[in-house]
């Protein structure tokens, strides 16, 4: 018998032009730990992690961003969007256009980018009517 085939995490790859400064805002800031690093002083490659949520940074040349090219946008569920909310805002993460907001499509969420334009949305469903 075959065992069922089950994909269950994923771990999506950020680019960034400088790994340490991404361990330090996603660590200190948006309070991930360190899973990895390729290397302690000038890492090239590093994961973090938060509860269920594994990010992997990766360097990329400085130069690749002075193109305006799309960058990865993640959407990470969470239960509590309203301490979250709460938690980055006294982090200064946000931008001037953050919000809090329900949408149209059923859910409560708040968008942001990383310092390498990197989008993240956190959200939850909202309940259905």
């Amino acid at each position: 018998m075959n065992p069922k085939i089950h994909l269950h995490q994923i771990h999506p790859v950020l680019p960034v032009w400088d790994v340490l400064d991404a361990l330090d805002f996603y660590v200190n800031r948006l309070g991930f730990r360190i899973a990895f690093a390729d290397d302690s002083k000038n890492p090239k490659y590093a994961g973090v992690i938060r509860d269920d949520v594994e990010i992997h940074l990766q360097w990329h040349a400085k130069k690749d961003w002075d193109f305006d090219i799309d960058r990865p946008m993640l959407r990470i569920v969470t239960q509590n969007i309203e301490g979250l909310y709460d938690e980055f805002a006294e982090k200064d993460v946000f931008h001037s256009h953050t919000l809090l907001r329900e949408t149209a499509w059923g859910t409560k969420e708040f968008a942001f980018y990383d310092p390498f334009k990197n989008g993240l949305t956190f959200y939850r469903d909202t309940p259905s009517m």
